[in-house]
């Protein structure tokens, strides 16, 4: 991996890197280049996977890139992920840690807290919060 100087590299030489088309302030749509159809393969069927297996963080990412980007981009993103995580496990020669499917949650409970309270608010339903007594 020391072709490589960042995991940034990588996922450029790989075709994995999400683009920056810009003319004029507005950015364009693009399709992702081919890269090296092997590596590409290998990694869209990795990710495929990866986002089909229970409580796992690239699933959990891909979720919620769904939502925004559609399917095709958030699985691009997914084998974004991997790569660059493969990129430090081979730089740093340390194992995989799966961070789990309730990453973002845990990251900003927040932020999870409001978006189920607009989701209740919008189906009409009033809310209210009552803190736990974690004591007992």
């Amino acid at each position: 991996m020391s072709r490589f100087a960042s995991p940034k590299h990588l996922a450029s030489w790989a075709d994995v890197c999400p683009g920056h088309h810009e003319s004029a302030g507005r950015t364009k749509n693009t399709k992702v280049r081919p890269g090296n159809p092997y590596l590409k393969g290998a990694l869209g069927i990795a990710a495929f996977s990866a986002v089909r297996a229970k409580d796992t963080y690239l699933q959990a990412r891909y979720k919620r890139l769904t939502s925004r980007r559609g399917p095709l981009r958030a699985l691009v993103a997914v084998e974004h992920s991997m790569i660059t995580a493969i990129w430090h496990m081979l730089t740093d020669r340390i194992p995989y840690h799966e961070l789990g499917g309730d990453y973002f949650t845990r990251r900003d409970p927040e932020r999870a807290t409001r978006r189920a309270i607009n989701a209740l608010n919008d189906l009409g339903y009033t809310v209210t919060l009552n803190p736990l007594d974690r004591t007992a």
